[in-house]
């Protein structure tokens, strides 16, 4: 008769004890996405933590979404002075004069860089790094050094060059490992493989003729 013991479920040592983050582990982090608005408003978000844990900013993204009108860029690109002080009065986000100003500025960005590549997903992608350039072992030790990546360089670089703010190569790269674009879950994480299941199945973005990272 077989075991009825269940199967334990490891995970990467940062989703902790906290159970929305385990859920932003299990079900979000290192899966695919190619989504815009999504990816506008995790590369905002990734900026809001700078200096921050995280887990501060999972547990505010609801208020950061209605907040930033669900993160449509076309829209924030249009807000004012008036609407960053009304972002300054609002508990239910980091009130930073600095990074709510970038994100304005970010979106009005994002909207010419959709409209450079056909979308803000053929962009990013296109720094996805090829098998042979990643980590020979996905261990926690390895995985702990990998803050930032030639290719998180040269992201961040297209990106200054095209006049975004608060997306370094550390930033950078932490949004490639939360939208999939790398997965960096542990060897021993359960979800390493479904993620990397996703990432075969996922198709990736091409960008429109012509343009230019």
């Amino acid at each position: 008769m077989p075991s009825t013991k269940s199967i334990p479920y490891e995970r990467c040592s940062w989703a902790g004890d906290h159970a929305d983050y385990q859920d932003y582990h299990d079900t979000e982090w290192g899966f695919p996405i190619d989504d815009d608005r999504h990816l506008f408003e995790k590369l905002c978000l990734e900026g809001f933590q700078s200096g921050l844990s995280w887990l501060t900013i999972l547990r505010k993204r609801e208020n950061f979404r209605k907040a930033f009108a669900d993160f449509d860029h076309s829209r924030i690109g249009r807000w004012t002075e008036r609407s960053v002080a009304r972002l300054l009065g609002d508990a239910g986000i980091i009130r930073h004069r600095g990074k709510i100003e970038a994100t304005l500025n970010n979106a009005r960005c994002a909207s010419a860089l959709q409209e450079e590549f056909g979308s803000l997903a053929a962009f990013f992608w296109q720094f996805e790094p090829l098998a042979s350039d990643r980590p020979k072992k996905f261990n926690e030790r390895t995985l702990s050094t990998l803050t930032q990546t030639n290719e998180s360089k040269a992201m961040a670089k297209a990106l200054k060059r095209r006049g975004f703010r608060f997306v370094g190569p550390t930033t950078a790269y932490a949004f490639m490992q939360s939208m999939g674009i790398v997965n960096d879950h542990a060897v021993q994480c359960t979800t390493r493989e479904l993620a990397e299941h996703a990432r075969s199945r996922f198709k990736r973005p091409a960008a429109r003729r012509g343009a230019k990272s």
